[in-house]
């Protein structure tokens, strides 16, 4: 699973947009990126002087754009490695809201109007994908997708925490301005809570059960006191480089921030969600229930497969891919000599030595299988990284929401390293069989390789190689799984058992998705 910081967390609407509808360019097809900068512009009726003219015209209207959403989106540009905006917030409010969405309209009637006439290809691609995109935000904000910022797993107290292990802090200016944005961080959820409120009024809910979860988490986020919230964690490695009284001085101050604003914005965030929001979400867990919940759910499908496809086509896509994945997995279920596939199930998941001992094991499983895979990449790819990754344990206070592994890329200029957070909560319980295909997943050949390829390729415009779009990293994802196959790897029959697990995962999803959110299924048919 991909995660990085969200593109101001306005709520889903920005998520969806731009980290979901913004199409990225393929990690390895370098010939596409030269192509944007030494294909000679095509003659035609306007002449090759003029398209070479309306060639660098665009090309000036996409970095005009970049810096704009930069302004607007100061957290981003800081995620992307422009600490231009390090001390400022972006406007998370409904206020805020609509003037995206008005600049987004006028961005929209700039790039619709660019004549391609005569364009090399790359470019006719640009626009239309920066078109694409542009109509997807767009569509998001008409149907108020921004109007629910909670949730339990992306929502924008989460994407918060981000601050702490994505951002630099590598000089007094940069904790400076670090500790600028702490004391604007009440302002900022009290601009969620407003959209919230707007969100309950319309009819826009997550379900009461996930909204009971946010209210914890937000209690979580407030209850460890001084060095050890997590907001001040970037204490713990401030330099050398910084005075002694310098250094003491901005210790003493981000920790009276922490204490006296942050932990008491957290507290009353919790007790909005636990007693005057939670208590009005929605009790169906499916969408439809939402008003316009058949539009939300084609935009959806919209933004994350970048199809038409009809919910039930999904459907059954979703039954023959489990009915494909269970026969491979009973391939080997019979090998192994277990009587059947479920017998198989239930021995692995009662046998301790199939799960990890310790936190520290699951870890070093995953850099094993990292660096096995690493020794292999030569001859498989023509271009790697260059930047680095590395795997660390997810918070303690996430384990209970947080999925198994998420990969957070890194800064173009490579300072800051990909980031692979391994949820290693309750050890004893979690298989080791799935961490193959985990590790090739999230890191190499998977996420890590894809996106920080794409950071790294010089000629494309930013929208494309520092956003992108989920369909394709996550396709990228299981692929690289089934690359690991490929060359040789899991030996252990059990680690290829559980790679055709996260596979059925997948499989499972859009049976489960389509089943509640268009066939109104309750949660006892989810389980059966």
């Amino acid at each position: 699973m991909k995660s990085s910081f969200p593109l101001r967390a306005l709520g889903p609407a920005l998520r969806i947009a731009l980290l979901s509808a913004a199409l990225a360019a393929p990690a390895l097809p370098a010939f596409a990126a030269n192509a944007a900068k030494t294909a000679a512009p095509v003659a035609g009726d306007a002449g090759t002087a003029d398209v070479a003219r309306r060639v660098a015209a665009f090309n000036a209207l996409l970095d005009r754009q970049w810096e704009q959403l930069m302004r607007l989106l100061p957290e981003q540009a800081s995620f992307f490695g422009d600490y231009r905006y390090n001390d400022a917030w972006a406007d998370y409010s409904l206020a805020g809201a609509a003037h995206m969405q008005r600049e987004y309209e006028k961005m929209l009637a700039e790039f619709e109007a660019v004549d391609t006439r005569g364009f090399p290809e790359a470019d006719r691609l640009n626009q239309r994908l920066m078109v694409q995109w542009l109509k997807s935000a767009i569509r998001g904000y008409e149907l108020k997708t921004h109007e629910m910022p909670l949730d339990q797993f992306v929502g924008v107290h989460l994407n918060l925490t981000a601050l702490v292990s994505a951002f630099p802090f590598n000089d007094a200016k940069q904790y400076q301005q670090y500790l600028t944005r702490l004391h604007a961080l009440p302002k900022l959820l009290q601009q969620v809570t407003g959209v919230a409120r707007q969100g309950a009024k319309d009819g826009l809910m997550q379900p009461r059960y996930l909204l009971e979860k946010v209210a914890s988490q937000c209690d979580n986020l407030a209850a460890a006191a001084g060095a050890d919230n997590v907001f001040a964690a970037s204490l713990k490695k401030m330099p050398e480089s910084i005075p002694a009284a310098e250094r003491e001085r901005l210790r003493r101050e981000i920790l009276a921030a922490v204490d006296g604003e942050v932990r008491p914005a957290f507290r009353e965030l919790a007790r909005f969600v636990r007693e005057d929001y939670a208590p009005h979400g929605r009790e169906q867990y499916g969408v439809w229930s939402l008003p316009n919940g058949e539009a939300l759910y084609r935009y959806a499908i919209e933004q994350y497969t970048t199809t038409t496809m009809a919910p039930e086509q999904i459907h059954q896509l979703g039954l023959s891919e489990v009915e494909r994945i269970e026969k491979a997995q009973g391939e080997i279920a019979a090998r192994l000599g277990y009587a059947s596939l479920k017998a198989m199930r239930e021995a692995v998941a009662a046998d301790p030595k199939h799960h990890a001992y310790s936190r520290e094991q699951i870890l070093d499983e995953y850099r094993k299988y990292l660096a096995q895979m690493e020794t292999q990449l030569p001859q498989l790819f023509g271009t790697l990284p260059k930047a680095k990754v590395q795997v660390q344990a997810v918070e303690a206070w996430r384990e209970k929401e947080a999925s198994m592994a998420q990969y957070m890329a890194g800064t173009p200029d490579g300072k800051r390293p990909g980031l692979i957070t391994v949820n290693t909560g309750e050890p004893e319980k979690r298989l080791l069989t799935t961490i193959e295909a985990v590790a090739y997943h999230e890191g190499v050949p998977g996420h890590h390789l894809q996106m920080t390829i794409a950071r790294e390729l010089p000629a494309l415009p930013k929208f494309r190689t520092l956003l992108g779009q989920l369909a394709f990293i996550e396709g990228w994802g299981l692929y690289s799984e089934d690359l690991g196959k490929e060359v040789g790897f899991y030996q252990d029959p059990y680690s290829d058992f559980g790679r055709l697990s996260q596979e059925l995962i997948r499989a499972n999803r859009l049976v489960l998705d389509t089943g509640v959110h268009y066939k109104r299924w309750s949660r006892e048919q989810m389980v059966q």
